[in-house]
């Protein structure tokens, strides 16, 4: 949005190189056709994946187990459907697939559907599929797909078609690009992050006297050295993420760190409008200044009163509209995608 008043923060290449590249493919896939070949073992990434996706909301990164995958979506993807001459085994759709989950910037994703449910689902062991479809995400945070991403799509996508034998009818270029700056342009307006900024009114704060007021209030620690989290329910995002100096928390004596600002955070698009995100991180907001002798402010030492976040919370209403309105709600698997 162009703006949350006080208080926010607003988020926010094509190259010859990757049209020589598609054109060539575009002359050899046209001859090419190769025996069904067997398949592979899914990349395993990060291990901690999950647990950062509670922390960071960032399951479109990485992925740590086949059922965390989210699932492919036109809406944000460049879709492949590649015909399969007869019904495949997991084992021969998994052994050849791509080591990386990755285009350039973009998330890479592979799903089959099974001869036995009719769902589209990451390929398993001892179950048969009919029909595989690769895809890669149209944007994120940092961008538009570009033509060199499209075209190393293209590539990797080709190579595991041939591996296993399959038939694909790939998407004109221009248009995916297209489609990826659209849509790059919507989210790009629509991507926004609160920020509160809590400032010691006199004293200094050691890291552990924030910690102990912020456990107080229901935060937890997260995954990395002066972040903590409000959690939500179930594994989603959490709803309000709570920073400070890193420094000051790996301090072996954390009551000799000395702190003069924390930060609230709320990544908007993460977290759903049901779960009422911003009116709880108003609320631990003014707790945690009450309880430690500090003011909320802005990036820039603005004061920020009840009034400014009365209009905050208005105009948010309207961002989570303009998401639904796209089918990209906050909360969602594909906005937590988009946004990532």
């Amino acid at each position: 949005m162009s703006s949350l008043l006080t208080g926010l923060s607003v988020l926010g290449g094509v190259a010859l190189i990757g049209v020589i590249v598609y054109n060539e493919w575009q002359q050899r896939s046209a001859t090419m056709r190769v025996a069904p070949g067997e398949q592979e073992k899914r990349d395993p990434t990060d291990g901690q994946a999950l647990a950062d996706v509670a922390d960071d909301g960032s399951a479109a990164l990485s992925v740590a187990a086949p059922q965390s995958v989210p699932a492919i979506d036109p809406l944000i993807d460049s879709v492949v459907t590649l015909e399969l001459p007869h019904l495949y085994y997991g084992e021969a759709l998994l052994a050849p697939m791509p080591p990386t989950r990755r285009v350039g910037s973009k998330p890479f994703f592979v799903e089959a559907l099974s001869a036995e449910t009719g769902e589209w689902e990451y390929p398993q062991a001892g179950k048969q599929y009919s029909q595989v479809q690769a895809a890669v995400q149209l944007a994120n945070r940092l961008g538009a797909l570009n033509d060199i991403e499209f075209s190393e799509f293209v590539m990797k996508t080709q190579s595991y078609a041939d591996a296993i034998g399959a038939d694909g009818d790939f998407p004109d270029m221009p248009e995916e690009v297209a489609r990826a700056r659209e849509l790059d342009e919507f989210s790009s307006k629509a991507d926004s992050e609160l920020t509160f900024r809590i400032a010691a009114i006199s004293a200094a704060w050691s890291a552990g006297y924030v910690q102990q007021h912020a456990q107080r209030l229901g935060f937890v620690a997260g995954m990395r050295p002066g972040r903590m989290v409000y959690p939500s329910r179930g594994d989603a995002a959490p709803l309000v993420v709570l920073n400070f100096d890193a420094h000051a928390a790996l301090a072996e004596d954390l009551s000799s760190s000395a702190l003069r600002e924390i930060f609230l955070v709320l990544d908007v698009p993460h977290v759903s409008r049901e779960e009422n995100a911003y009116g709880i991180m108003r609320d631990l907001a003014i707790k945690l200044a009450a309880s430690m002798d500090g003011r909320i402010t802005d990036g820039q030492n603005g004061a920020i009163t009840l009034a400014t976040m009365d209009a905050v919370e208005q105009e948010l209403e309207t961002l989570y509209d303009k998401l639904d309105a796209h089918d990209l709600s906050a909360g969602s698997p594909q906005a937590r995608r988009l946004f990532a």
